[in-house]
């Protein structure tokens, strides 16, 4: 056989070697890339959300990720489609909305290896303000780029997991309110607090802690996994997701004069220090009431009984964080004033206790 053609073989061969090698790598590269499903509901919050698919398309690394995406077209369809991506060998679905989106997707990912990531969409964005997760679109899928996942913890109230917070009172009323009233937004929510939280009267409430029976009557009663309700207001400002506890709190009524305070503390970080709260910390609380009402689990009102049972699951949902996150605490001003105001507030019950008092006289 002519040289040449003895010449001419070994370069195909070595083509084909390297052909063969570079098919073999990109078929590898595929392989290990992680299969990501993208849960748009397209009427949550405010944010107008046409432009999220291309948003996804610029910034997610594909190099990472093999992407698809998919609306939700009634309530409880994205728990539908967060069970078929499971069962579907999806790594991470991801939540497109608000709180109620997330508690959709989350509660269908409990104990399982899928983790959920998060693009904030919401009127409060609650969770993912806790977990510093950005409201920024661009900013909050270079996050997920970075796929740093944690174990966290959630719970249940009656056996309905959430994952942010869940209560009874004047914010499980204002959550009904808010779900009845059709506009959503940051606005509408500030105006039904602003128009009702002086009218709304509180409860009794017989609540039992371990080995501790509290019977109170309270303007509310509020579980928090999480540290905030959303937009910064801070219900539970040392919650903890991998603490293994709830932070319990209970409020009592408060006037006109007392409302600044209140909301001073809850903006501030300092809520624990009011005098008009009790904290607790737990991993189980037992709530009963007189009159079945309303409550609220991530936001999202619910008719329930006379008797409420709220529970910590340990580390039972995998969840795309932020490594970068850090506990910012309230500065030494924030605490002076809010102390100014505890001040006033139990000058002002002594001196109202004090005039009951000449006035029986």
């Amino acid at each position: 056989m002519p040289k040449n053609v003895y010449k001419n073989s070994g370069v195909i061969v070595l083509f084909s070697y390297f052909c063969n090698n570079k098919v073999r790598n990109d078929a590898l590269k595929a392989m290990l890339k992680k299969r990501i499903l993208f849960i748009l509901n397209p009427i949550s919050g405010t944010v107008k959300k046409a432009s999220i698919p291309e948003k996804i398309d610029q910034f997610l690394d594909h190099s990472l990720y093999n992407a698809d995406i998919r609306y939700t077209e009634y309530a409880g369809h994205a728990t539908e489609i967060t069970h078929e991506a499971c069962e579907d060998g999806y790594d991470i679905v991801v939540a497109v909305g608000g709180d109620g989106t997330i508690n959709e997707v989350g509660k269908a990912l409990v104990h399982s290896s899928t983790a959920m990531g998060i693009i904030p969409c919401g009127s409060g964005n609650g969770l993912a303000r806790h977990l510093s997760i950005p409201v920024n679109i661009k900013k909050a899928i270079e996050l997920i780029n970075r796929c740093e996942i944690h174990e966290l913890d959630y719970g249940t109230i009656n056996g309905h997991p959430f994952f942010c917070t869940c209560g009874m009172g004047f914010d499980a009323f204002i959550s009904k309110k808010f779900a009845e009233g059709g506009k959503r937004g940051k606005l509408k929510y500030m105006q039904l607090v602003l128009s009702q939280g002086l009218r709304y009267k509180g409860e009794p409430y017989d609540i039992t802690i371990g080995n501790e029976e509290i019977h109170h009557f309270s303007y509310l009663v509020s579980c928090a996994n999480a540290s905030q309700y959303g937009n910064n207001a801070y219900i539970a400002p040392h919650a903890s997701m991998s603490d293994g506890l709830l932070d319990v709190i209970i409020m009592d009524p408060f006037g006109f004069l007392d409302a600044p305070e209140m909301s001073f503390d809850m903006m501030n970080k300092t809520l624990d220090r009011s005098s008009k709260v009790q904290t607790f910390r737990t991993d189980h609380i037992h709530v009963h009431r007189q009159t079945e009402g309303p409550v609220h689990y991530d936001g999202d009102p619910v008719m329930m009984g006379t008797d409420i049972d709220v529970r910590l699951v340990k580390r039972g949902i995998r969840i795309v964080v932020n490594p970068d996150a850090k506990d910012v605490k309230p500065n030494k001003i924030q605490n002076v004033i809010s102390d100014i105001f505890n001040e006033f507030s139990e000058l002002r019950e002594k001196m109202g206790k004090l005039k009951n008092l000449k006035i029986k006289k």
